[in-house]
């Protein structure tokens, strides 16, 4: 079964983020990224998301602005990709 993009997204935050012992099914679509009581992160690991999610899908995030409405969440940041990442 091909993974989702959330899946995938959740996967990339844990990894990129070294949030051991979280596993992706811990991280809500819809809860907050940056902010979170439960994660902890803040606007370094807001900046570190970023890069990993340029290299990754070849999409540019401009602004802190555009990079905070894209962060919202995994189901926001999701939805950000699926309108501005580069065609597969």
């Amino acid at each position: 079964m091909p993974e989702t993009l959330t899946l995938h997204l959740k996967t990339l935050i844990i990894a990129t983020l070294h949030l051991d012992g979280v596993r992706p099914e811990e991280i809500p679509d819809d809860g907050p990224l940056i902010g979170s009581p439960r994660f902890g992160l803040d606007s370094i690991d807001a900046l570190e998301l970023v890069l990993a999610l340029e290299k990754e899908f070849g999409v540019k995030i401009g602004s802190s602005e555009e990079s905070r409405r894209a962060l919202g969440s995994v189901n926001t940041l999701a939805a950000y990709l699926r309108t501005h990442a580069a065609p597969a």
